[in-house]
């Protein structure tokens, strides 16, 4: 037995201890690729909302193209930047972003509770449960990401979320935790369409509670459990949704079928190939999760995976008559459904595996199970001690590695790859698909530039606009958006350009590094000298 106090002040320690040094780095990280995009769909919502409250006829929002998107996070945030900056008349975007990547790590750091949660419930051990929320935050890019990234990482939190109250609902079937389960989906979907894989994951627990009771005095009520909950997750998706306001079930068709057919029509450099990603091959996601993902826990996963397929085979009534049995189940469910789900549909996904970002706490916690599995397998045997206290050192050693690697990379740790040579990522894969690095390009051209306009062309230019935010408003005018040119400097980040920058477009003169790794690198064309001037005649 574990002393319940000390496991409490360790629990609150970790947590607390995590949520200062989030508070610590946040300000650090610039402004993603897609932050106001997703800001206008909030305003867009909340002029919605807005018609209605004054009796207007409101805006069609099928007709915006972004409409289709949840908006759980965006339209609250709109509406508390529109209370708290638009006093002035004029939004400031420096506060507005640092409040904004404050709240999404925030919330990201709820998720972690959920997973905390999860994996006492699995592990029966509040000391090891711990592990899988640790190596969550050794994990680079998800780490990078939960300052940020409102879409996929409040997804993955609000996923984990909706698994953590699945398990408490399939443990003590009750009115209440359907009801409460319902809306945590809802949550999820709200945020993310993808979440209504939580509906099949509920409904297939359900289904095994009602074959093979767990509890000593059986719920006999089971149908009435799970249409409370469908009910309930219906009926919140449909209120936290105002898109879905008129005509429900054929907007929520709609958006669904956007799952598959994407309307982005870009280039993705995969594999030293520039490629439609509409037409990327099905090992597209796998790989990047590989890549991206440190060794150790990539293992892991597979042996915790492996031990779930054989136990299953051998015995899967006695098996799935368990508890643990069950939730195994439904890890692994989590976590290889939806890449089959991307294979078999050919979903549009791209820049990296980050829409099937919501599987990594299955990952973690697989590969947690599986380090524990092996730890036992060691003390079994003889020869089974060296060899675990071999490949718990080799993982051991990577986390440090890792750990320092991100310390490297900060506040870039979005570019980290687990296996590759800096040289194979500059010639095969993105890097900096996010479009941060803008930032620190932009503070150097101030700093070598104290007075005076600045001219500036860019690769991708929206990035670029993007990261003006954090410079004082004078500094932000002086920068001028130019085509390329002599006598301009040329910002390349390497979104999809394999190798070196190209000449042409100038000398470098600063380059934005990620532990050695290039990711943006600012070049001048300088003005080519002229003839002698004529003189004129009087």
């Amino acid at each position: 037995m574990y002393r319940r106090p000390f496991s409490r002040w360790l629990t609150g320690l970790f947590f607390g201890l995590l949520l200062l040094g989030g508070v610590l780095v946040m300000p650090d990280y610039g402004v993603s690729w897609d932050e106001p995009v997703d800001y206008r769909n909030g305003l867009v919502n909340l002029r919605f909302l807005a018609d209605l409250a004054r009796g207007r006829e409101p805006i069609n929002l099928a007709a915006y193209p972004d409409s289709d998107h949840g908006v759980l996070f965006e339209l609250p945030m709109a509406l508390l930047a529109r209370l708290v900056f638009d006093a002035p008349g004029q939004l400031d975007s420096r506060n507005y972003y640092l409040l904004r990547h404050g709240l999404i790590f925030l919330l990201c750091w709820g998720g972690l509770w959920a997973l905390y949660g999860l994996a006492r419930y699995r592990l029966r051990n509040p000391h090891l449960a711990l592990l899988p929320v640790g190596l969550f935050v050794l994990s680079p890019r998800l780490f990078a990401n939960s300052f940020y990234n409102a879409k996929d990482l409040l997804f993955l939190a609000a996923f984990t979320l909706g698994i953590y109250t699945l398990t408490r609902l399939i443990t003590r079937p009750t009115p209440s935790r359907a009801l409460l389960h319902g809306i945590t989906t809802a949550l999820a979907i709200d945020i993310r369409l993808l979440g209504v894989l939580l509906v099949p994951f509920t409904l297939v627990m359900l289904g095994l509670e009602a074959w093979r009771p767990i509890r000593p005095d059986p719920v006999r009520n089971l149908a009435a459990i799970a249409g409370a909950f469908l009910l309930a997750a219906a009926a919140a998706t449909v209120a936290g949704w105002p898109y879905l306001w008129q005509e429900p079930a054929a907007r929520f068709l709609t958006a669904f079928q956007h799952l598959s057919y994407f309307r982005w029509q870009g280039r993705i450099l995969y594999a030293g190939q520039l490629l439609a990603a509409r037409h990327l091959p099905w090992h597209y996601a796998p790989v990047w999760l590989l890549i991206t993902t440190p060794v150790a826990y990539s293992a892991g996963a597979l042996l915790g995976l492996t031990l779930t397929a054989s136990r299953l085979l051998r015995r899967p009534v006695a098996w799935l008559a368990t508890r643990n049995g069950r939730l195994d189940l439904l890890l692994a469910g989590w976590l290889l459904l939806p890449f089959l789900l991307v294979i078999g549909l050919h979903s549009v996904v791209y820049d990296g595996w980050r829409h099937l970002y919501f599987t990594y706490p299955a990952l973690l916690l697989l590969a947690t199970l599986g380090a524990r599995q092996l730890w036992y397998w060691s003390r079994q045997h003889r020869w089974g001690r060296p060899l675990g206290l071999l490949l718990g050192l080799l993982a051991g050693l990577e986390m440090a590695v890792t750990a320092g690697r991100m310390i490297r990379l900060h506040p870039h740790q979005q570019v980290y790859f687990s296996c590759l040579t800096n040289g194979q990522v500059a010639d095969g894969f993105e890097r900096d698909y996010w479009g941060l690095a803008y930032r620190p390009a932009l503070a150097y051209l101030i700093r070598r530039h104290p007075t005076g306009p600045i001219y500036v062309a860019a690769a991708e230019q929206q990035p670029l606009l993007n990261n003006l935010a954090w410079l004082a408003t004078a500094d932000r005018q002086r920068i001028h958006l130019v085509p390329p040119g002599p006598g301009r400097y040329y910002l390349l980040g390497y979104r999809s350009w394999p190798g070196p920058a190209p000449a042409e477009r100038g000398r470098s003169v600063y380059t934005v590094r990620a532990d050695g790794l290039p990711i943006l690198s600012v070049l001048y064309l300088p003005v080519p000298p002229g003839p002698p001037a004529v003189p004129k005649q009087p």
